[in-house]
């Protein structure tokens, strides 16, 4: 692993005959581990949300089809059991149909191929890293970001949180503004985290002071991650991503999307076709035991939502720079 990441984070770790997730719903208090042991085991860390991030998804799901594999379960049951853990990221699809292809070997063969999905990540999350940081000034950038994209939802360093770590490195960045992401907290527990733990000045905000704060100060770049893209650019990523491109749009911000080719779905043609996920309403009305909202109250939580390509400046992927349509028909070049 390279000397780059931030002082080794890594959220997942194979130990030879398990896989061991960091819990991310216990951070920022603790750093807990979750073990896994079979495609289930996995399934239900996705699910619950213990590992999150579409990369990290995809890659803990690989895992996943090897561990049954090696424990010689059955392989059909164990990826249905893991492509139903999360609908909208497509690297969970795209991990399990590159295991596919190996599904007829053997158990050392699909561990090898994980691990390859795993290597592979972190070495896409650099480049991507030094092609995103190219397009910041080269002093005083002020970047705002959502969710959490770093080292926590990938292979190692991140996707969009990975830009920011580079250009930091660089030199290029005065200040980052990170949301707190509702309602996962994903940005003040978890992107919080990371940043601090490199000493990158962040301030956090409420969701909802994104466009304040843009009237107030001048935000450089919108910096955000993808969990699946339509073959025109159309974008699904963490829900607010599409009320924040639309800030940046009325305040003269750029918008980046940051994104390996492995969340690109050419087959898709636009975000119509996207499913998104929505999930329990106690995301709504608590956090862990602690509840806020009257019993019986209706809700809608949806957790994505898409970001039409017209409000994306540049989607980054480890194959270069290009504008949101671009990016996805040069997967067939």
């Amino acid at each position: 692993m390279s000397d780059v990441i931030s002082d080794a984070v890594r959220p997942i770790v194979w130990s030879g005959d398990h896989l061991k997730l960091l819990d991310q719903r216990e951070l920022p208090a603790r750093e807990t581990w979750v073990a896994c042991r079979s495609a289930a085991d996995v399934a239900t860390a996705i699910h619950g949300m213990a590992v999150r991030g579409a990369p990290a998804i995809g890659i803990a799901a690989a895992y996943g089809l090897a561990l049954d594999a090696m424990a010689g379960r059955d392989y059909d049951a164990a990826e249905q059991v893991l492509a139903a853990s999360r609908p909208t990221a497509v690297n969970l699809r795209w991990a399990l149909d590159r295991m596919r292809r190996l599904a007829n070997r053997s158990a050392a063969a699909l561990r090898d191929e994980a691990q390859a999905i795993h290597r592979e990540d972190l070495a896409q999350n650099l480049r991507m890293g030094e092609l995103g940081a190219a397009l910041l000034p080269e002093r005083g950038a002020r970047i705002l970001t959502h969710c959490n994209t770093g080292a926590l939802a990938t292979g190692g360093h991140g996707t969009a949180l990975g830009v920011i770590r580079t250009a930091w490195q660089q030199g290029r960045i005065a200040q980052v503004y990170n949301t707190e992401t509702r309602p996962w907290l994903q940005g003040a527990r978890l992107t919080a985290w990371e940043l601090m733990r490199e000493g990158i000045p962040t301030r956090l905000i409420a969701d909802g002071a994104a466009a304040h704060l843009m009237s107030r100060e001048k935000i450089d770049w919108v910096i955000v991650g993808a969990d699946r893209i339509a073959a025109n650019g159309d974008t699904a990523n963490k829900i607010g991503t599409y009320a924040l491109a639309i800030a940046a749009r009325h305040h003269g911000a750029k918008f980046m999307v940051v994104a390996p080719t492995s969340t690109f779905d050419p087959a898709c043609p636009d975000g119509t076709c996207i499913p998104i996920e929505e999930r329990l309403a106690t995301e709504l009305t608590q956090y862990q035991d602690r509840v806020w909202a009257p019993a019986g109250v209706g809700t809608w939580n949806p957790v994505f939502d898409v970001t039409p390509a017209a409000l994306i400046d540049v989607i980054v992927s480890e194959r270069g720079v290009s504008g949101p349509g671009e990016a996805v028909r040069g997967m067939s070049d």
